[in-house]
């Protein structure tokens, strides 16, 4: 192993000061799988003051949890005394904490493949809970009984459903069926803590089969009805030869790579409208309307995940507008630049490509759309205006709505290269505009 040397100085300051201390949780996990780790934890026998005391820089992040976070050349590590957890009363976190051994802090933790020390100075693993063993398995298996560890922390069903989705590897029988009976018990924890959980699984690797967990345990219908709600919504067979809604939903999932969480969320919300907006008259299928209720009902969806504006805000276009590009080679020049120059449009159309990849396979509308970009310019798709409100004063308009209008009248020419100077901007405005 060749962990962080800030980690390992810090353990090594530990132990100069007489304290046990060790790399600890996921950035073991990390280092077995040959990965690289995302940040260090320390687990330590002292206690925060203790930490304190020791390293100049530190914030108390939780100390009543026993956690620390030091401070060195301007990163963080977060240091953890050694702890033993009361009763979990409320499902989210312990009633009460005291200090513990190595072993008890260990055995409090989640999963096996996260349960796992590292002693950086000896070069060696500590493994009380066959963590190893089930990396080789490619097993998450909850650490002792999974139904005590998932009534201490409700949000670990979720996590478990995760690490299996991201890291490609299967859930432990008896481990899987507590979070099929703990399922209902989800709805105790926070939206905000669920919502980070659900953006991880559609960002960090594996969307697909996350979602497919999610079904399985029934998580899935508690935490997102309206995906739930889209099985079985017949879709037309020529355009959609993959099946349902939920199943061309799932397709789509499956194409994502290290996607943004707009563009995750995009394709996990693109036809959540369908079930709403299903007709089926004689033999054809039809889903008038979807785009703009999608539209709503996402932005209504990452709101109850307390999801940023930005995010539910770009979401919401991403659904509104992902059947758009099917347009653009009807489109006038002026609307088609417009169209192309739209602050989402990198993520509207991979939206497109793989929307059409999870159903028909048909890219020309993608295809048109890159290569027209490829094509133009920036100063085509933005250029610099010919006239601006000021000129219009100048010309002897008084300012009013009426400017928006020639504004933009004189863009969409400008754009579709009837206009080309200020002089002629000016001539036109003058012929279209007299009073």
């Amino acid at each position: 192993m060749s962990p962080d040397h800030q980690a390992v100085a810090i353990v090594k300051r530990l132990r100069e000061e007489g304290y046990e201390s060790y790399l600890a949780g996921g950035c073991v996990r990390d280092f077995l799988l040959n990965k690289t780790p995302q940040d260090y934890d320390i687990a330590t026998s002292a206690r925060p003051e203790d930490v304190q005391r020791i390293f100049p820089r530190t914030i108390p992040v939780g100390a009543q949890f026993g956690v620390v976070l030091v401070m060195l050349d301007g990163q963080s590590f977060e240091v953890a005394s050694f702890r033993f957890d009361g009763p979990y009363l409320d499902g989210r976190r312990p009633s009460q904490v005291r200090y513990g051994t190595l072993q008890e802090d260990i055995f409090r933790r989640d999963f096996t493949i996260n349960g796992m020390v590292y002693d950086p100075v000896e070069n060696r693993v500590i493994d009380l809970v066959e963590g190893k063993r089930d990396l080789a398995r490619r097993c998450i298996r909850a650490i002792g009984d999974p139904r005590q560890r998932f009534e201490e922390d409700r949000l670990r069903m979720v996590r478990a459903i995760r690490f299996a989705a991201s890291l490609n590897f299967d859930i432990d029988s008896l481990t899987l069926d507590a979070i099929k009976q703990s399922a209902p018990m989800i709805t105790q924890i926070s939206a905000e803590r669920i919502g980070e959980e659900i953006t991880r699984i559609l960002t960090e690797g594996g969307a697909r089969r996350g979602f497919e967990l999610l079904d399985e345990t029934g998580l899935l219908r508690i935490l997102l009805p309206e995906i739930e709600e889209t099985k079985g919504v017949e879709q037309s067979p020529e355009h959609h030869p993959e099946g349902d809604v939920f199943k061309h939903t799932l397709l789509t999932l499956s194409h994502l790579e290290k996607p943004t969480e707009t563009l995750a969320y995009g394709c996990l919300l693109h036809d959540v409208g369908k079930p709403v907006c299903f007709r089926k008259e004689a033999d054809r299928i039809t889903f008038y309307g979807h785009t703009d209720r999608g539209a709503e009902m996402a932005q209504a969806i990452l709101k109850r995940l307390k999801r940023g504006r930005a995010v539910w805000e770009r979401v919401a276009y991403l659904v509104k507008n992902h059947l758009r590009h099917t347009q653009a080679p009807k489109m006038r020049l002026s609307t088609l630049k417009r169209f192309l120059r739209e602050e989402g449009i990198d993520e509207l159309l991979e939206l497109a490509r793989v929307d059409a990849l999870s159903s028909s396979g048909d890219l020309q509308y993608y295809h048109f759309c890159q290569e027209r970009r490829s094509q133009m310019q920036e100063e085509e798709i933005r250029p610099e205006p010919l006239l601006r409100g000021t000129d219009l004063i100048a010309m002897g308009y008084i300012p009013g709505p009426i400017f928006a209008e020639i504004l933009r009248r004189v863009e969409d020419a400008q754009l579709g290269g009837e206009l080309t100077s200020r002089q002629e901007a000016i001539e036109w405005v003058k012929q279209k505009y007299r009073s």
